[in-house]
């Protein structure tokens, strides 16, 4: 017997960059955390070749579920042409070999930041949804010791308080992203940055969705058909960015989520956020063989 028998030939990096006990450590914790929708499952975060604060949870979760047959989208704020993420997908496609789309209804494995695809997710799509801060109590209990005792306790009186003083003050809820949201009936968690108008997409959904703060070391998870209910009062709805009447400025298309981009004179121009989903409406005008999916939303309302 050789030393040589005994040890493989040396590989820049391992495959998907994570080591394998790196990758087997966040798989259990990833396992944990479905096991108990929305309850944050700490985990040693790695160094990833990223800066923190810009999606290395999420990437470290999606090297963990990488494999060759796997295809990958990513997306920043709704566009697939950003910096980040054009950044995040070519090291995917280096360490992993994977595919690449900015079809949402081609991808396999979605990671995000701060938004969720207008198309309706499968079940056999994942969703990897970038965190910064997965404490939805920090704003109200900034001792995460005693925040622990509250989710333990499901003592979540301080964030109805919030929310009612929001009311008292301005008429409505002012929160806006990161919603908190109780799922399955018993933990209080934050959605990510996503805004208000994604929220519902959470809830009874196909697909699962992981969420991960790389800086903060926290996973959670909502499975699929699991609900996720934000908190409102029983005599106030839960109301979302009311876009359902203003035309895309690129598509032309209503009723769904904009971005507001300010111009000279103070104008503003509103473009859907999800980037492709507005390429493949113009594509589909301009007589493009081109599929549409199904939407959580028609005509700026939920459909289910």
């Amino acid at each position: 017997m050789s030393l040589s028998t005994l040890t493989r030939p040396w590989r820049p990096f391992n495959y998907g960059f994570l080591d394998e006990s790196a990758k087997r450590e966040i798989r259990r914790r990833t396992l944990k955390a479905i096991a108990v929708p929305g309850y944050q499952v700490p985990y040693a975060s790695r160094e990833v070749p990223m800066a923190r604060g810009w999606g290395t949870g999420g990437l470290q979760v999606t090297l963990t579920l990488l494999k060759p047959s796997a295809v990958v989208k990513v997306i920043d704020q709704g566009a697939d042409d950003s910096v980040n993420a054009a950044s995040i997908r070519k090291f995917l496609r280096r360490v992993g070999g994977a595919g690449e789309t900015l079809d949402t209804t081609e991808a396999t494995l979605i990671q995000s930041r701060h938004r969720i695809p207008e198309e309706t997710l499968r079940a056999d799509q994942i969703l990897v949804l970038q965190v910064p801060d997965p404490e939805p109590l920090r704003s109200v209990e900034p001792d995460i010791s005693e925040a622990r005792y509250r989710h333990a306790d499901a003592d979540y009186g301080l964030l109805w308080l919030k929310l009612y003083e929001q009311i008292v003050r301005s008429g409505r809820i002012m929160q806006g992203a990161s919603y908190p949201s109780l799922v399955n009936g018993r933990h209080v968690m934050s959605p990510s940055p996503i805004p208000r108008w994604d929220v519902p997409k959470l809830h009874r959904a196909e697909n699962l969705t992981i969420l991960s703060a790389g800086r903060e070391k926290r996973i959670y998870a909502v499975p699929p058909h699991t609900d996720v209910v934000p908190l409102v009062f029983d005599d106030i709805a839960y109301r979302v960015e009311d876009h359902a009447g203003i035309p895309c400025g690129r598509s032309g298309v209503t009723g769904y989520f904009l971005n507001e981009l300010p111009q000279a004179g103070g104008a503003s121009l509103h473009e859907m956020s999800d980037s492709h989903f507005a390429t493949k409406h113009i594509q589909k005008r301009e007589g493009a063989p081109v599929t549409l999916g199904d939407t959580y939303y028609r005509n700026g309302s939920m459909a289910r």
